[in-house]
C-alpha cells in the first residue's frame, strides 16, 4: 500500500487555474493506477480523472474533459492534475487515489481504491 498526499488547492476565480499534485510514498516499487476524485458539500464523491502506471492511458469525466489534464512521473512518484477554465461548479475537495495494477496500461479506479489522500480544497469564485 502507498501514502498519499495532496497539495496545490486553493481558491482561485472562475477562469483560471490550479495544479494539484499528489506525493506517492511507501510500496512505490509495485505498479499503481492513480486517480482524482472530488466531493463538494452535500454530495457524494465523484471521480475526475485517471491515468495508468505507463501514463498512456488516461480517462476523464465529461464535466472536466478539454479543462483538466492528468499527469504523472514515476521517478518523482508523483501525479499532477493540470485544472484550467475553472469554474464555480469545480469547487470541492480534491482526493488522490491509487490503486495497484498488474497491468501498466489500465487506468480504471474502483470505488474503493487500495489507497485515498487526505484531500485539498478548491474553491472557484464566480
Amino acid at each position: 500500500q502507498v501514502q498519499l498526499v495532496e497539495s496545490g488547492g486553493g481558491l482561485v476565480q472562475a477562469g483560471g487555474s490550479l495544479r494539484l499534485s499528489c506525493a506517492v510514498s511507501g510500496r512505490t516499487s509495485d505498479k499503481y493506477a492513480m486517480g482524482w476524485f472530488r466531493q463538494a458539500p452535500g454530495q457524494e464523491r465523484e471521480f475526475v480523472a485517471a491515468i495508468s502506471w505507463s501514463g498512456t492511458s488516461r480517462y476523464y469525466a465529461n464535466s472536466v474533459k478539454d479543462r483538466f489534464t492528468i499527469s504523472r512521473e514515476n521517478a518523482k512518484n508523483t501525479v499532477f492534475l493540470q485544472m484550467n477554465n475553472l469554474k464555480p461548479a469545480d469547487t470541492a475537495v480534491y482526493y488522490c487515489a491509487a490503486d495497484r495494477v498488474a497491468d501498466s496500461n489500465q487506468w480504471y479506479i474502483p470505488d474503493a481504491p487500495d489507497s485515498w489522500g487526505q484531500g485539498t480544497q478548491v474553491t472557484v469564485s464566480s
